[in-house]
Protein backbone atom coordinates (compact mmCIF):
# COMPACT_ATOMS: atom_id res chain seq x y z
CA UNK A 1 0.00 0.00 0.00
CA UNK A 2 1.08 3.51 -0.77
CA UNK A 3 1.44 5.54 2.55
CA UNK A 4 -1.10 8.65 2.85
CA UNK A 5 -1.22 11.57 0.33
CA UNK A 6 -0.14 13.86 2.61
CA UNK A 7 3.13 11.75 3.45
CA UNK A 8 4.05 12.01 -0.70
CA UNK A 9 5.87 15.14 -1.88
CA UNK A 10 4.71 16.74 -5.59
CA UNK A 11 6.71 15.78 -8.53
CA UNK A 12 7.94 19.30 -8.95
CA UNK A 13 9.63 19.73 -5.94
CA UNK A 14 11.35 16.30 -5.56
CA UNK A 15 12.52 17.73 -9.30
CA UNK A 16 13.62 20.73 -7.98
CA UNK A 17 15.90 18.98 -5.39
CA UNK A 18 16.99 16.29 -7.21
CA UNK A 19 18.38 19.05 -9.89
CA UNK A 20 19.63 21.05 -6.85
CA UNK A 21 21.80 18.16 -5.12
CA UNK A 22 23.20 17.11 -8.66
CA UNK A 23 24.42 20.16 -10.14
CA UNK A 24 25.08 21.59 -6.59
CA UNK A 25 23.57 25.34 -7.19
CA UNK A 26 20.31 26.37 -7.50
CA UNK A 27 21.08 28.32 -10.82
CA UNK A 28 22.14 25.48 -12.38
CA UNK A 29 18.86 23.79 -11.29
CA UNK A 30 16.80 26.70 -12.17
CA UNK A 31 18.26 26.70 -15.99
CA UNK A 32 17.20 22.76 -16.35
CA UNK A 33 14.27 23.12 -14.96
CA UNK A 34 13.36 26.22 -17.04
CA UNK A 35 12.16 28.00 -13.52
CA UNK A 36 13.86 31.23 -11.59
CA UNK A 37 16.14 30.46 -8.79
CA UNK A 38 13.19 32.05 -6.22
CA UNK A 39 10.91 29.53 -7.53
CA UNK A 40 13.53 26.39 -7.26
CA UNK A 41 14.44 27.88 -3.42
CA UNK A 42 10.63 27.82 -2.79
CA UNK A 43 10.08 24.56 -4.36
CA UNK A 44 12.97 22.98 -1.93
CA UNK A 45 11.81 25.12 1.26
CA UNK A 46 8.57 23.52 0.81
CA UNK A 47 9.71 19.90 0.32
CA UNK A 48 12.32 20.50 3.81
CA UNK A 49 8.98 22.40 5.29
CA UNK A 50 6.77 18.66 4.29
CA UNK A 51 9.51 16.31 5.21
CA UNK A 52 10.51 18.24 8.57
CA UNK A 53 14.24 17.80 7.47
CA UNK A 54 16.87 20.31 6.43
CA UNK A 55 18.36 18.77 3.16
CA UNK A 56 20.69 21.79 2.73
CA UNK A 57 23.31 23.75 4.30
CA UNK A 58 23.24 27.18 2.86
CA UNK A 59 26.33 28.85 2.72
CA UNK A 60 26.97 32.18 1.59
CA UNK A 61 26.19 32.04 -2.28
CA UNK A 62 26.69 28.17 -2.42
CA UNK A 63 24.33 24.76 -1.22
CA UNK A 64 25.64 21.78 0.04
CA UNK A 65 23.72 18.32 0.93
CA UNK A 66 22.91 17.61 4.69
CA UNK A 67 23.93 14.07 5.44
CA UNK A 68 20.02 13.22 5.03
CA UNK A 69 19.93 15.02 2.06
CA UNK A 70 22.67 13.10 0.54
CA UNK A 71 20.93 9.93 0.79
CA UNK A 72 17.11 10.87 -0.10
CA UNK A 73 18.87 12.69 -3.08
CA UNK A 74 20.04 9.34 -4.01
CA UNK A 75 16.62 7.31 -3.35
CA UNK A 76 14.85 10.28 -4.78
CA UNK A 77 17.22 10.21 -8.25
CA UNK A 78 16.41 6.63 -8.54
CA UNK A 79 13.24 6.80 -8.12
CA UNK A 80 12.56 9.61 -10.99
CA UNK A 81 14.90 7.33 -13.33
CA UNK A 82 12.89 4.77 -12.72
CA UNK A 83 9.33 7.21 -13.81
CA UNK A 84 11.34 8.41 -16.56
CA UNK A 85 11.80 5.22 -18.09
CA UNK A 86 8.48 3.69 -17.20
CA UNK A 87 7.11 6.66 -19.27
CA UNK A 88 9.51 6.39 -22.22
CA UNK A 89 8.25 2.72 -22.33
CA UNK A 90 4.80 3.67 -22.37
CA UNK A 91 5.52 6.00 -25.31
CA UNK A 92 7.15 3.84 -27.19
CA UNK A 93 4.55 0.78 -26.75
CA UNK A 94 1.12 2.50 -25.71
CA UNK A 95 0.05 -1.39 -25.65
CA UNK A 96 2.35 -1.88 -22.83
CA UNK A 97 3.86 -5.71 -23.25
CA UNK A 98 7.61 -4.31 -22.08
CA UNK A 99 9.84 -6.35 -20.53
CA UNK A 100 13.56 -5.33 -19.32
CA UNK A 101 16.54 -8.10 -19.59
CA UNK A 102 19.83 -7.86 -18.29
CA UNK A 103 22.31 -9.53 -20.11
CA UNK A 104 25.78 -10.22 -19.71
CA UNK A 105 27.35 -7.97 -22.52
CA UNK A 106 28.95 -10.88 -24.57
CA UNK A 107 26.06 -13.41 -24.35
CA UNK A 108 23.78 -10.55 -25.24
CA UNK A 109 25.61 -9.38 -28.14
CA UNK A 110 26.51 -13.22 -29.63
CA UNK A 111 23.78 -15.25 -28.61
CA UNK A 112 20.72 -13.35 -27.80
CA UNK A 113 20.67 -10.24 -29.79
CA UNK A 114 20.56 -12.14 -33.12
CA UNK A 115 17.99 -14.53 -32.40
CA UNK A 116 15.71 -11.83 -30.57
CA UNK A 117 13.75 -11.25 -33.85
CA UNK A 118 12.32 -14.48 -33.97
CA UNK A 119 10.78 -13.80 -31.02
CA UNK A 120 9.38 -10.76 -31.83
CA UNK A 121 8.18 -11.64 -35.18
CA UNK A 122 5.64 -14.64 -32.83
CA UNK A 123 4.65 -11.93 -30.05
CA UNK A 124 4.65 -8.12 -32.08
CA UNK A 125 2.95 -6.86 -29.27
CA UNK A 126 5.87 -7.40 -27.19
CA UNK A 127 8.59 -5.04 -26.54
CA UNK A 128 12.06 -6.56 -25.22
CA UNK A 129 14.57 -3.69 -23.52
CA UNK A 130 18.55 -5.64 -23.30
CA UNK A 131 20.20 -4.21 -20.35
CA UNK A 132 23.98 -5.01 -19.92
CA UNK A 133 25.36 -6.05 -16.11
CA UNK A 134 28.05 -7.96 -15.35
CA UNK A 135 27.02 -8.54 -12.08
CA UNK A 136 24.10 -10.16 -9.67
CA UNK A 137 21.90 -7.23 -8.58
CA UNK A 138 18.51 -6.68 -6.51
CA UNK A 139 15.80 -6.82 -8.23
CA UNK A 140 13.89 -5.29 -5.25
CA UNK A 141 15.70 -2.38 -6.29
CA UNK A 142 15.42 -2.59 -9.99
CA UNK A 143 13.10 -2.35 -12.74
CA UNK A 144 14.09 -5.22 -14.46
CA UNK A 145 12.12 -8.79 -15.01
CA UNK A 146 14.93 -10.91 -15.70
CA UNK A 147 18.44 -11.11 -16.05
CA UNK A 148 20.65 -14.59 -17.88
CA UNK A 149 23.56 -15.50 -15.29
CA UNK A 150 26.66 -17.45 -15.42
CA UNK A 151 27.60 -19.53 -12.43
CA UNK A 152 26.12 -20.84 -9.92
CA UNK A 153 22.25 -21.69 -9.32
CA UNK A 154 21.71 -19.42 -6.59
CA UNK A 155 20.49 -15.67 -6.89
CA UNK A 156 19.00 -14.35 -3.52
CA UNK A 157 15.26 -13.36 -3.83
CA UNK A 158 14.62 -14.80 -7.26
CA UNK A 159 13.73 -17.84 -9.09
CA UNK A 160 16.43 -19.09 -11.46
CA UNK A 161 15.96 -21.75 -14.31
CA UNK A 162 18.98 -23.59 -16.51
CA UNK A 163 19.09 -21.98 -19.92
CA UNK A 164 22.65 -23.65 -20.96
CA UNK A 165 26.65 -25.46 -19.99
CA UNK A 166 29.13 -23.76 -21.21
CA UNK A 167 32.23 -25.27 -22.81
CA UNK A 168 35.35 -22.96 -22.52
CA UNK A 169 38.16 -23.77 -25.31
CA UNK A 170 42.05 -21.93 -25.35
CA UNK A 171 42.07 -19.77 -28.19
CA UNK A 172 44.72 -17.31 -29.96
CA UNK A 173 45.21 -15.93 -33.73
CA UNK A 174 46.82 -18.63 -36.22
CA UNK A 175 49.63 -16.17 -36.27
CA UNK A 176 50.30 -16.51 -32.10
CA UNK A 177 50.06 -20.15 -32.67
CA UNK A 178 52.43 -20.73 -35.23
CA UNK A 179 54.98 -18.25 -33.45
CA UNK A 180 55.22 -19.54 -30.06
CA UNK A 181 54.81 -23.70 -32.00
CA UNK A 182 51.79 -24.39 -29.86
CA UNK A 183 49.99 -27.97 -29.78
CA UNK A 184 49.79 -29.22 -26.27
CA UNK A 185 48.72 -27.86 -23.27
CA UNK A 186 51.95 -27.27 -21.31
CA UNK A 187 53.08 -25.22 -24.25
CA UNK A 188 50.56 -21.88 -23.03
CA UNK A 189 52.90 -21.58 -19.64
CA UNK A 190 55.60 -20.35 -22.17
CA UNK A 191 52.78 -17.70 -23.96
CA UNK A 192 51.38 -14.25 -22.68
CA UNK A 193 47.75 -15.23 -21.35
CA UNK A 194 44.28 -12.99 -20.79
CA UNK A 195 42.97 -12.76 -18.11
CA UNK A 196 39.11 -12.20 -17.39
CA UNK A 197 38.97 -9.97 -14.06
CA UNK A 198 35.43 -11.83 -13.22
CA UNK A 199 37.45 -15.53 -13.76
CA UNK A 200 40.39 -14.93 -12.43
CA UNK A 201 41.13 -18.45 -11.72
CA UNK A 202 40.07 -19.65 -14.93
CA UNK A 203 43.71 -20.55 -16.48
CA UNK A 204 44.43 -21.97 -12.96
CA UNK A 205 41.61 -24.84 -13.50
CA UNK A 206 41.89 -25.09 -17.48
CA UNK A 207 45.91 -26.34 -16.63
CA UNK A 208 44.68 -27.87 -13.29
CA UNK A 209 42.11 -30.20 -15.47
CA UNK A 210 44.90 -30.87 -18.52
CA UNK A 211 46.83 -32.30 -15.89
CA UNK A 212 49.54 -29.60 -16.11
CA UNK A 213 51.53 -28.42 -13.12
CA UNK A 214 52.55 -24.59 -13.27
CA UNK A 215 53.73 -21.98 -10.28
CA UNK A 216 52.18 -18.30 -11.08
CA UNK A 217 50.36 -17.21 -14.18
CA UNK A 218 50.49 -13.97 -15.29
CA UNK A 219 49.12 -11.69 -18.45
CA UNK A 220 46.81 -8.56 -19.02
CA UNK A 221 43.54 -8.70 -17.20
CA UNK A 222 40.39 -7.79 -19.15
CA UNK A 223 37.03 -6.73 -17.62
CA UNK A 224 35.09 -7.47 -21.01
CA UNK A 225 34.97 -10.80 -23.39
CA UNK A 226 34.54 -8.71 -26.28
CA UNK A 227 37.60 -6.61 -25.26
CA UNK A 228 39.52 -9.72 -24.63
CA UNK A 229 38.30 -11.61 -28.22
CA UNK A 230 39.90 -8.79 -30.28
CA UNK A 231 43.13 -8.87 -27.59
CA UNK A 232 43.17 -12.45 -28.42
CA UNK A 233 42.65 -12.29 -32.47
CA UNK A 234 45.20 -8.89 -32.07
CA UNK A 235 47.83 -11.81 -31.45
CA UNK A 236 48.17 -10.16 -27.75
CA UNK A 237 47.94 -13.59 -26.25
CA UNK A 238 45.70 -16.82 -25.76
CA UNK A 239 42.72 -16.71 -24.08
CA UNK A 240 39.79 -18.93 -22.66
CA UNK A 241 36.58 -18.44 -23.95
CA UNK A 242 33.29 -19.97 -24.38
CA UNK A 243 33.19 -21.73 -27.50
CA UNK A 244 29.64 -20.82 -28.30
CA UNK A 245 29.89 -17.28 -28.33
CA UNK A 246 33.27 -16.88 -30.53
CA UNK A 247 32.09 -19.01 -33.45
CA UNK A 248 32.02 -16.38 -36.13
CA UNK A 249 35.79 -15.47 -35.14
CA UNK A 250 36.48 -19.24 -35.24
CA UNK A 251 34.73 -19.59 -38.53
CA UNK A 252 36.25 -16.78 -39.77
CA UNK A 253 39.72 -18.23 -38.82
CA UNK A 254 40.55 -15.13 -36.21
CA UNK A 255 41.03 -17.34 -33.54
CA UNK A 256 42.07 -20.55 -33.56
CA UNK A 257 42.44 -23.08 -31.44
CA UNK A 258 45.87 -22.79 -29.18
CA UNK A 259 46.38 -26.31 -28.68
CA UNK A 260 44.96 -30.34 -28.73
CA UNK A 261 43.33 -29.50 -25.80
CA UNK A 262 39.44 -30.58 -25.38
CA UNK A 263 36.61 -28.64 -24.88
CA UNK A 264 36.16 -28.05 -21.39
CA UNK A 265 32.86 -27.33 -18.76
CA UNK A 266 33.44 -24.34 -17.27
CA UNK A 267 29.71 -23.16 -15.66
CA UNK A 268 25.90 -22.86 -16.45
CA UNK A 269 24.05 -19.69 -17.99
CA UNK A 270 20.83 -19.21 -16.09
CA UNK A 271 17.31 -17.34 -16.36
CA UNK A 272 16.81 -15.26 -13.08
CA UNK A 273 13.71 -13.79 -12.28
CA UNK A 274 11.77 -12.50 -9.50
CA UNK A 275 8.48 -14.90 -8.64
CA UNK A 276 5.80 -12.39 -8.68
CA UNK A 277 7.03 -11.98 -12.48
CA UNK A 278 6.10 -15.40 -13.71
CA UNK A 279 2.84 -14.76 -14.28
CA UNK A 280 2.95 -11.94 -15.88
CA UNK A 281 2.44 -12.95 -19.87
CA UNK A 282 5.04 -11.16 -22.30
CA UNK A 283 7.68 -12.54 -19.76
CA UNK A 284 5.93 -16.49 -19.51
CA UNK A 285 5.72 -15.80 -23.61
CA UNK A 286 9.90 -14.82 -23.70
CA UNK A 287 10.80 -16.90 -20.68
CA UNK A 288 9.32 -20.38 -22.96
CA UNK A 289 10.81 -18.79 -26.20
CA UNK A 290 14.27 -18.65 -24.63
CA UNK A 291 14.40 -22.23 -23.10
CA UNK A 292 13.44 -23.39 -26.74
CA UNK A 293 15.95 -21.69 -28.38
CA UNK A 294 18.91 -22.67 -25.50
CA UNK A 295 17.76 -26.20 -25.73
CA UNK A 296 18.76 -26.23 -28.96
CA UNK A 297 21.96 -24.56 -28.54
CA UNK A 298 22.64 -27.12 -25.87
CA UNK A 299 21.42 -30.05 -28.40
CA UNK A 300 23.94 -28.23 -31.03
CA UNK A 301 26.97 -28.20 -28.93
CA UNK A 302 26.53 -31.77 -27.42
CA UNK A 303 26.62 -32.96 -31.41
CA UNK A 304 29.79 -30.74 -31.53
CA UNK A 305 31.63 -32.03 -29.18
CA UNK A 306 30.29 -35.79 -29.37
CA UNK A 307 32.30 -35.48 -33.15
CA UNK A 308 34.91 -33.72 -31.90
CA UNK A 309 35.94 -36.30 -29.94
CA UNK A 310 35.29 -39.14 -32.28
CA UNK A 311 38.10 -38.01 -34.53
Amino acid sequence: MLPPRRFLPSFSLLAAFEAAARTGSITAAANELGLTQSAVSRQISSLEKQLGVPLFRRERQTIRLTLAGDGYAREIREGLRRISTASLNLRAHPKGGVINIAVLPLFGARWLAPRLGRFLDRNPDVAVNLISRLEPFDFRFDSIDAAIHFGEGRWPGAELTLLMKEQTVAVCSADFQARFGLRRPADLLEVPLLHLSSRPDAWENWFRSEGVGFDQLHGMLFDQYMTIVEAAAAGMGAALLPAFLIAPELDMGRLVMATDARHRETGSYYLAHPAERADYPPFASFKTWLLNEAGEEGAQARVEVDEGMGQ
